[in-house]
């Protein structure tokens, strides 16, 4: 797994290339809490160039939905393929992560 970010104002959108599989959990935590520290409110993550996620990834962004939360913020999913969308709905995680096709709407949906 690849991951990088950019920042706007207090939203990181972190963009992950690649399969996400229990390997990577510590790696992205990791990255997610250095934008926290920096002083990011608001994740997006940028699914475009995501091939696999296994149930260790879902479970991740699980939890910092929850620490985010926690702190006011919030977290959304940037432009889910079919096969990211099929596995959200046959694990109910669609009920648990809005998902948007681009960044103005995922920014907008913030306010």
């Amino acid at each position: 797994m690849k991951i990088s970010h950019q920042d706007y104002e207090t939203v990181s959108v972190l963009t992950i290339s690649g399969d996400f599989i229990h390997d990577d959990v510590e790696h992205f935590k990791r990255v997610a809490s250095e934008r926290r520290a920096a002083g990011i409110k608001h994740v997006l993550i940028n699914c475009e160039s995501l091939e696999f996620i296994d149930s260790a990834g879902l479970e991740c962004w699980l939890r910092l939905q929850e620490s985010l939360g926690e702190a006011g913020g919030q977290m959304r999913l940037l432009r889910p393929d079919q096969l990211l969308a099929k596995i959200l709905a046959l694990t109910r995680l669609d009920l648990a992560f809005e998902a948007h096709p681009n960044i103005e709407s995922a920014i907008r949906s913030l306010r």
